[in-house]
């Protein structure tokens, strides 16, 4: 059962890595697909900062290659196989379903940070390169774009303004990640995609500025840099 779970680890991993190129890509919602346009919206990151999905992409599938090959059988791969099996299976319908609808796209964005985060709590600490860095990334950026899609769909439907939904999603964001940064603070990759993130948005509301997401943004990047640079436990390669 244990190389089963391998198996469809790695096809689970090529699916997702092979999604961009079955649809027609993904940098952000459009502003029309809401029925308030989100022209610019403050919560959504710079198009440059979506490029940390070529990374993930590639680190995922050679990770899930090596478990296959070397760590069938290794507890330390095994207990994350299924959370992580479940969010690439997920993600790798993602795009096509948000070029149609952002508010289906937004739950099973959730869904699919749930089960990553799941799966990056219960990864052991041993293999960082091939184990714990691929999914940490893979995690810290869901943790971001979960909550830039729950903040254009607040805002595009009207329920808050477009300021308010980007600086309530930012707080949310860094309360996710502190959390997760508390649970496993060995891995501070994890930390660096959401900094990732915070700085696309940064950049995004710096022409006109946005003082107030600036400074948020600012004051994120500089807690989670503590949070991830602090004393941490040994760590195993």
């Amino acid at each position: 059962m244990h190389k089963v779970k391998a198996v469809f680890a790695l096809v689970a991993a090529i699916l997702f890595a092979l999604s961009p190129v079955y649809s027609s890509g993904f940098n952000g919602f459009s502003a029309g697909q809401f029925p308030i346009p989100q022209d610019n919206p403050p919560v959504q990151p710079a198009g440059f900062a979506f490029s940390i999905w070529g990374l993930i992409y590639i680190w995922l599938l050679a990770g899930a290659l090596f478990g296959l090959l070397n760590r069938c059988d290794d507890p330390a791969w095994d207990a994350m196989r299924w959370p992580y099996i479940t969010s690439l299976v997920i993600g790798a319908a993602w795009i096509p379903v948000a070029n149609i609808n952002p508010a289906w796209a937004t739950v099973l964005i959730w869904i699919m940070w749930a089960s990553a985060a799941l799966a990056f709590l219960r990864m052991g600490r041993r293999d960082r390169i091939w184990l714990r860095t691929p999914i940490a990334l893979y995690t810290g950026w869901l943790t971001a774009a979960s909550c830039v899609a729950l903040g254009l769909l607040l805002a595009g439907y009207g329920y808050v303004s477009e300021q308010t939904a980007a600086i309530a999603m930012i707080v949310l964001a860094l309360i996710l990640a502190a959390a997760l940064l508390t649970l496993r603070p060995d891995t501070p990759e994890y930390a660096a995609a959401v900094i990732w993130a915070l700085v696309g948005i940064a950049f995004a509301n710096a022409d006109p500025v946005n003082s107030p997401v600036l400074v948020l943004c600012g004051a994120g990047v500089v807690a989670l840099a503590i949070l991830a640079l602090r004393k941490r436990p040994d760590r195993l390669s």
